[in-house]
């Protein structure tokens, strides 16, 4: 009898919206109801930050948050640089609020561009 396969969770980056959440997204249309920077943390206070927020953001019933990782600066060495934004889909998607994750998108320029992410929380229910 041959074991059947495992299904493994859907990336929060390939997740799908609407077209109009994408195309409102793209454009910079959506003001974020939560904003979470990040900078100056290291990667235990990071977690421990966006844990926070997550839980704040899913209990108060909002959609969008923008999470500021970031950008890398010149000159910095490839190994030290970006250490947070390369954990945060890892994080994101082994956390106990994965499931209320609707999907991780790119932010706008207006937003903070490749130093920012979108996380778009799925509606109460």
């Amino acid at each position: 009898m041959a074991a059947e396969p495992v299904a493994r969770p859907q990336p929060l980056s390939a997740k799908t919206l609407d077209s109009s959440w994408d195309r409102r997204l793209r454009s910079g249309s959506i003001e974020p109801d939560r904003i979470l920077d990040l900078h100056g943390r290291n990667l235990d206070q990071a977690w421990r930050a966006i844990d926070d927020a997550l839980e704040r953001a899913i209990a108060a019933g909002e959609r969008v948050m923008l999470l500021i990782t970031g950008h890398a600066r010149l000159g910095d060495h490839a190994v030290g640089r970006g250490k947070i934004r390369a954990a945060v889909f890892d994080w994101l998607a082994a956390s106990p609020y994965a499931p209320s994750i609707a999907a991780v998108r790119p932010a706008h320029s207006c937003h903070g561009g490749a130093g920012s992410l979108y996380i778009v929380l799925r509606r109460a229910r």
